[in-house]
């Protein structure tokens, strides 16, 4: 994508550092934070790789887990687990040190199994705008507002699949969209 003509501002979610965008897409401040990025998105795959094999061991049988079978099996955290069996909501024996059980029936009950929710379909609601002209700004006004050229809008607008509204002479596009597009951090 071509450089921006204007500065937009963001904030690196890596380092936390405020950068100038070079195109709308940027999302980190530099090539180390990217790699920082995607080093953790391959170390959770291994991690979800590691929790799905171990999950394939545990027999159907067995009515009380393991708090490693738990976090594999239904995918909570070890911490949310064990808070939960402190505060009495799931059941949980402890036959010693290291040796707590939590009983499968009670699980099946709070939780959805982790192989159900990777298959289970992601179900988005659809957003809805307001396109009146009040709570709109036309494509001239973009461009002054933001100093760009309204070929520049339509491909963000299109690129975007931003909803936009003919009245007239005039194309309205929805404040909230284009301000969260072309944000920068004060």
């Amino acid at each position: 994508m071509p450089a921006l003509g204007i500065e937009i501002k963001r904030k690196c979610p890596i380092c936390g550092k405020v950068f100038i965008i070079k195109t709308l897409d940027s999302i980190y401040c530099s090539t180390k934070c990217s790699k920082v990025a995607y080093k953790r998105k391959k170390d959770a795959e291994k991690k979800e790789a590691l929790f799905v094999a171990y999950a394939q061991n545990v027999p159907d049988i067995r009515e009380y887990l393991t708090a490693k079978q738990v976090v594999a099996l239904y995918g909570i955290e070890r911490s949310t687990l064990y808070r939960l069996a402190r505060l009495g909501k799931i059941p949980s024996i402890n036959l010693g040190e290291r040796l707590t059980r939590f009983k499968r029936s009670e699980l099946d009950l709070l939780f959805h199994y982790r192989r159900d929710l990777k298959n289970a379909p992601v179900v988005k609601g659809k957003k809805l705008y307001s396109l009146e002209p009040e709570d709109c700004y036309t494509i001239g006004e973009i461009c002054e507002k933001y100093q760009l050229d309204d070929s520049s809008v339509w491909a963000h607008v299109r690129k975007y699949s931003i909803p936009s509204r003919q009245i007239g002479n005039y194309v309205y596009v929805p404040k909230e969209e284009i301000d969260n597009l072309y944000k920068s951090v004060e």
